[in-house]
Order: C-alpha cells, then structure tokens, then sequence
C-alpha cells in the first residue's frame, strides 16, 4: 500500500528534482518556471498543528500535507479535492479527518475556487466515503490500493543494475552545482525505456516542470531512479516492475529533443549512475 513513507519519499525526491533541474545549463532552471514562491527550505515537516489551514499564494496540497505530516491522498479525501489536487488562494483545507456527519456536510457543498460541473449529482454519502481509497495514475485508470503482497524490496548490496537503454549518451553526470544530476541518452522517438532495476512505481506523471512524463522507481529505502521526458507511460504508480522491464517510450516532453534523462538517487541525493550500472556495454 502506498502509506506515509512512500509519499514522503516521493515528495522530497520530486522538490529535489526541481531544485536539481535536468536542462540545460543555458536555460532557466525548471524551479523558476514551476515555482516561484516559497521553497523546500521554507517548509518543515509537521509544523502545520491547526486542524485547518487557509491556502496561500504558491502553496500546493503536497507542500501543505508534507507541513502537517499527513498524506496527501488523506488530505484531498477529507476536503473533496480531486486529482491533480488544484487549490486556490483562499480555500480552507482541513487537516484532520471528518466526522460521519461534517463528511456528508462537506460533500453537499461546492468547494471554494471550483466550477461544479455536476450540480445536479447526488452528495456522497458516508458509505461511499468509507470505501478503500484510490490513487489516480497517470495512464488514466485508477489502480486500487490494496494491502496484496509483493516482492519485498532488496537490500542495497542485492540490487542487479542493468541500462535503461542502449542508446548513445549525450550527456554524463556532473557533481557542479548547476551540472547534470543524471546521463542524457539520445534516441528516437518511441524507443524503449527499461527499468533498471526491479522495484515499486512510486510516481508517474507530468506534474513536474522540466521533466515531462516522468517515472520514479523505488527500488529499496536507499536507492531510487527517475526517467524523464518519455512520450508514453507504460505503467501505473503502485505497480512492481521486473529489471529489463519496458516502462516507457523515449519522447521529448519538456526537453529540447528527444532523450531519456536517467538518474539514480541514494538516500534523496543524486549519485553517478555510471558507479551502479554494468560497465563496458555503454
């Protein structure tokens, strides 16, 4: 099940992208065309104790559950806020869970800075509130979360790397502050992206500025690695994927051209992807 830790990891590594950036260093980096507004240096961790909090310019439902420790799925069900999380100046946001009946209040009532393209649907009740949560994921149906078993993640010593894609690399991994956080592989359109080793999706969409359709995959509590700019996405967040597994097709969404943009990430800070992956076959 995706829980609390999960969606912490996700959303250190997605602001340590932003503030990573994967363009070129010519270009603006992708936190200024994302975000202009208070950073992740700003933010700290259950530092929201109010039951209700009013949304202010550049706040986001992932920055503000992060503030209260809460999970951002949790939160959006509390206040009826639907994928992809949009929320206004102004909007009151509550922080804990309802009770049955300010539950059925809340869902009779439009939400402040929504078009209510359903008026004449029926509020949802508290028997449909209490039904398992669902994650909306980027391919467009919802994968149910469940508690089903599945593989247990390796230990960082028994995780087998493989390339995500025989393509030429264009670019190598830079440790200057403004360098490349990952390798750039050129390719054509509708090449396959692999994983690179066996893991969870913790996250795919396009949420994020500067990486277009974007992957992450965890692959233990240390190591994570991200695919960007792919045309089509070909798995769902929550789904185990087997190393040498097609998760994507090369594209050049937010990028310049086409190109895979692939790093790895131990424990949030990004590493020389060259140190894990076999050499001699790049």
């Amino acid at each position: 099940m995706f829980g609390r830790v999960d969606f912490y990891l996700v959303f250190t590594l997605l602001m340590a992208l932003v503030l990573s950036g994967c363009a070129q260093p010519s270009e603006p980096a992708p936190v200024t065309r994302l975000y202009k507004g208070k950073s992740i240096h700003d933010f700290e961790r259950a530092s929201l104790a109010s039951p209700q909090y009013e949304v202010s310019q550049g706040d986001t439902l992932y920055s503000i559950a992060f503030r209260a420790n809460v999970d951002v799925r949790d939160v959006a069900k509390w206040n009826q806020i639907p994928a992809p999380y949009i929320i206004v100046p102004g909007q009151k946001i509550s922080l804990q869970a309802p009770t049955p009946a300010r539950t059925q209040s809340i869902a009779s009532q439009p939400k402040k800075g929504y078009v209510d393209k359903q008026n004449k649907s029926k509020a949802v009740t508290v028997k449909q509130q209490a039904q398992p949560a669902r994650a909306v994921t980027s391919v467009g149906k919802p994968a149910v979360l469940s508690s089903n078993s599945e593989p247990a993640l390796p230990a960082s010593k028994d995780i087998r790397w493989q390339w995500p894609t025989p393509a030429k690399v264009t670019r190598e991994f830079s440790t200057a502050e403004a360098g490349n956080k990952g390798i750039d592989f050129a390719g054509s359109e509708g090449d396959p992206v692999f994983a690179a080793a066996s893991g969870k999706v913790v996250y795919a969409g396009n949420a994020l500025k500067g990486y277009g359709q974007l992957i992450i995959l965890k692959h233990n509590d240390d190591y994570i690695t991200a695919y960007a700019h792919n045309q089509k996405l070909l798995v769902k967040e929550q789904q185990w994927v087997n190393k040498g597994e097609e998760i994507a097709t090369m594209g050049d969404t937010d990028a310049e051209r086409v190109k895979l943009h692939f790093q790895v990430r131990f424990r949030g800070k990004s590493v020389n992807p060259r140190h894990y992956l076999p050499r001699g076959t790049q």
